[in-house]
């Protein structure tokens, strides 16, 4: 289990989780992070990556849901994260069976 300051996290919630408020926001902690590492600034990735670890971002990448990271973000964590082998090894994105 990652410890991390609830109070940054909701302040994050309520920039990059606009649909919801910072409270419904942090029921699910991994999706405001999984925001943050889709479409977050510079200085919040780097604030959520020392906050909860590369282990934890792992676990946010390899769980992500349909929609949750485009094609940029998908390949940028798979790469810094070590989880995309070698070049040109990124897994699909999560997509809808059909």
């Amino acid at each position: 289990m990652v410890t991390f300051d609830k109070e940054i996290l909701k302040r994050l919630a309520g920039k990059y989780v606009w649909w919801k408020t910072p409270d419904e926001a942090m029921e699910m902690p991994e999706r405001v992070v999984a925001q943050v590492m889709n479409i977050g600034d510079y200085d919040d990735v780097l604030l959520v990556a020392d906050m909860m670890g590369d282990d934890y971002l792992r676990d946010v990448l390899t769980h992500a849901e349909i929609g949750q990271f485009n094609a940029r973000s998908w390949n940028y964590w798979h790469y810094r994260l070590g989880l995309a082998g070698e070049p040109g090894q990124v897994p699909p994105m999560p997509k809808r069976n059909t």
